[in-house]
């Protein structure tokens, strides 16, 4: 049977100031922080990831907080819009949130659902969009409880420089199925339960540049590393220019940047976020990959300390 992805296994994005961006992301609305480590690139730069309470594939977003950089360009040849899935009903819960903490929003309308749209500190377009299917997150916050918690990605909106042949490639090698489209937008779907909507941006406007409050790249689930490598080698056949396979502890990595310039990233759904700290303690402790261990101290001294939010994990 030939491999094909789930939906959505991360997004990774830029900011500036980390704590900045645990604030947001941890305290206003309310993930839980499952992975406090390194930039394998960068050991001098964290690598933060948000959740849902199960560290679910599908709910993870990341971050490079990359302070004092250059303010990036939301555009084409960029994931756009970063979508949330939240339990029906819960919008107007949001609505009130977001006012409390003075942020400013919009709503907005795709293929007859509305999508409650605002930014993050550092410039990131984020959206929340009512969801009945999907399990609710394991992880409470202040006042969000259950019923209102963010349970992970719905989807995102692509601003490919090639719609069309990014759309091909979505549904030709990782089995998205074409669902609707219109003058302003081509849906894809696939069968996750989450980050399984994908709406690709049928119109060219200004061209993105990466900086701050931009998207890294998107990574694509994939079941293990035998249907990875088949992935690959599709690609690969296909003129991708795939990268060898990149270990990141958590999950296996190939990277490739498609037709409309999005780089591109599928992953594995092991080993799992829990291999080298207990799941009830997930993102407590700093953690490195194993060849930075021996300069523990110099990167801990160097990165700057953090005050994580921690909320209720419920063991239901």
């Amino acid at each position: 049977m030939t491999p094909y992805s789930k939906g959505i296994h991360h997004i990774t994005s830029i900011v500036g100031d980390p704590q900045e961006n645990v604030d947001f992301y941890g305290n206003v609305l309310g993930m839980r922080m499952t992975k406090k480590t390194v930039n394998h690139d960068d050991p001098e730069t964290y690598h933060l990831y948000f959740s849902n309470g199960q560290a679910d594939p599908g709910t993870h977003i990341t971050f490079f907080p990359w302070e004092g950089a250059m303010r990036g360009r939301v555009g084409d040849g960029q994931v756009g819009v970063t979508v949330y899935a939240v339990p029906k009903g819960s919008l107007e819960f949001w609505k009130h949130r977001l006012k409390t903490f003075d942020i400013d929003f919009s709503l907005e309308k795709r293929f007859g659902k509305t999508y409650l749209r605002f930014h993050d500190p550092h410039g990131l377009v984020l959206e929340l969009s009512e969801r009945e299917t999907g399990k609710l997150s394991s992880y409470t916050y202040g006042d969000i409880d259950q019923a209102h918690a963010i349970k992970g990605f719905d989807g995102v909106v692509l601003y490919s420089l090639s719609p069309s042949e990014t759309a091909q490639l979505l549904v030709d090698v990782l089995g998205f199925k074409k669902a609707k489209e219109d003058a302003r937008h081509i849906r894809l779907v696939s069968d996750g339960e989450f980050g399984d909507t994908v709406d690709i941006k049928r119109t060219l406007d200004e061209k993105g540049f990466q900086g701050t409050g931009t998207v890294h790249h998107i990574a694509w689930r994939t079941q293990d590393d035998a249907s990875q490598q088949t992935l690959q080698s599709t690609l690969n056949d296909q003129s991708y220019h795939v990268t060898p396979v990149i270990d990141r502890k958590y999950f296996h990595s190939i990277y490739f940047r498609e037709r409309g310039k999005i780089l591109f990233e599928i992953a594995t759904d092991g080993p799992g976020f829990d291999v080298d700290e207990p799941f009830e303690a997930l993102g407590e402790s700093l953690t490195l990959p194993e060849r930075y261990e021996p300069y523990r101290a110099r990167i801990e001294q160097i990165l700057k300390p953090l005050e994580v939010p921690r909320g209720k994990l419920s063991t239901d």
